[in-house]
């Protein structure tokens, strides 16, 4: 399949950035910066999965709840960002778990690098000093990579979080090729992706979902594509 291969990473446009990958089990982070820091990417990471890890053993609902838990002030920050945003967007925490992961990665990163981009299993968590275009890949829709928004260095930091229920292993109760979400935080971005993949049925429910999703507290734009059809609302810069 065309996303387990990841083939659409050779398409992102490094311009003069160096790129590696880091990888622990289920997190395959793509990271392109000024310099390498393959090193420090993954001591980040490693120390954010043992967070989540070693959180689920002991709270294991963390890992299978559908629905908002309750906020945890003793839970490492990982898990504390996750709790809040997917209480903001009514899902289950770890609907959130691939934006956060790039975000805090990205965050440790922040002092060592001026331009970064940070993109596991479709969420990207990037800073940039250059005006950027980033494309949407919506599985077999004929939109795919059609679609693509420009990302202004000032509007940086910034989380683009996709959520598709024909792309993937993520879980969705929807049956959209893609639901973008832009916003400051990756972790919600991830969240209300999921939360908003979830209510379009059918392209008759894209304009619906658009009015559901931009009142999510956070959430800056969204682009919406379910099969030939596609709908954006908010801050987006469609190329």
């Amino acid at each position: 399949m065309l996303y387990e291969e990841r083939i659409y990473r050779s398409l992102i446009n490094k311009d003069n950035l160096t790129s590696y990958n880091i990888k622990i089990a289920e997190s395959d982070l793509f990271i392109s910066s000024d310099i390498n820091l393959a090193d420090q990417a993954l001591r980040s990471l490693v120390k954010h999965r043992y967070s989540l890890e070693y959180y689920i053993k002991n709270h294991p609902e963390f890992s299978t709840s559908l629905l908002p838990l309750s906020k945890d002030n003793l839970a490492p920050p990982i898990v504390r960002d996750m709790l809040i945003k997917s209480n903001t967007c009514m899902v289950g925490p770890m609907a959130a778990v691939a934006g956060a992961i790039s975000e805090f990665v990205g965050y440790d990163l922040f002092n060592q690098t001026e331009n970064l981009i940070i993109e596991n299993g479709g969420d990207i968590f990037l800073r940039s000093k250059t005006r950027l275009t980033v494309a949407i890949f919506a599985g077999e829709s004929a939109l795919s990579y059609k679609i693509k928004v420009a990302i202004k260095p000032e509007e940086t930091p910034l989380g683009i979080c996709t959520s598709s229920a024909t792309v993937g292993p993520s879980l969705s109760f929807g049956k959209a090729d893609a639901v973008c979400v832009i916003s400051k935080s990756a972790t919600l971005a991830d969240a209300a992706a999921s939360a908003i993949g979830n209510r379009v049925k059918t392209e008759k429910d894209i304009k619906i979902a658009l009015n559901y999703g931009i009142k999510i507290p956070g959430v800056k734009g969204i682009i919406i594509i379910c099969g030939n059809d596609m709908g954006a609302i908010g801050e987006v810069e469609l190329v």
